[in-house]
């Protein structure tokens, strides 16, 4: 019975093909916010209210490769580039990015970075642009000494926090949800 099921599917996948019922794949952009940054498809038929508001924290924990684009935070930029890309207005946009873990040395300055890693901090650029766009980025005090990284030494805008439990509280009791992804 499977095997029929199997069958049918594929027939119903060629005749959509043929009838041009299967589209072909979007081109995921930059804009409107970000153009090196936050690439996103559009999506037909989405909408938002007039008025419609976000507030939502971004967890990120996990280091990228050194020199590299730590893949989280420019999740955070699809966001909003998506977002805007599709009627939100960039002033109804709270964002947060609570930053801990092997992450947290990603919020050093490039010179700073380099002699740690070998290589230039390859989210400055990024994470300069999301603080220009009015994004909180919080980095946990504790894993911020657990890395031997002090306020000093973080990038231009970068706040440090008790922990990054005590930055999650603190937004939840703003209003803010946490991101899943």
């Amino acid at each position: 019975m499977t095997k029929g099921i199997g069958s049918a599917s594929l027939g119903l996948v060629v005749a959509l093909c043929m009838t041009g019922q299967a589209s072909a794949k979007p081109e995921f952009e930059y804009g409107p916010v970000f153009s090196s940054f936050g690439k996103h498809a559009p999506v037909e038929d989405v909408s938002f209210t007039e008025n419609q508001t976000f507030e939502v924290a971004f967890d990120v924990a996990k280091a990228a490769s050194p020199g590299e684009v730590n893949r989280k935070f420019e999740s955070l930029a699809r966001f909003i580039n998506m977002h805007v890309a599709n009627g939100v207005k960039p002033e109804n946009l709270s964002l947060a990015l609570v930053v801990h873990g092997s992450a947290t040395e990603e919020m050093l300055k490039t010179e700073l970075f380099k002699q740690r890693k070998g290589q230039p901090n390859g989210n400055e650029v990024l994470l300069t642009a999301l603080i220009e766009q009015g994004v909180k980025v919080i980095v946990c005090g504790q894993s911020a000494a657990a890395h031997g990284v002090e306020k000093s030494a973080l990038i231009d805008g970068v706040v440090m926090d008790l922990s990054a439990m005590t930055a999650h509280a603190r937004l939840a009791q703003k209003g803010y949800s946490v991101n899943p992804f």
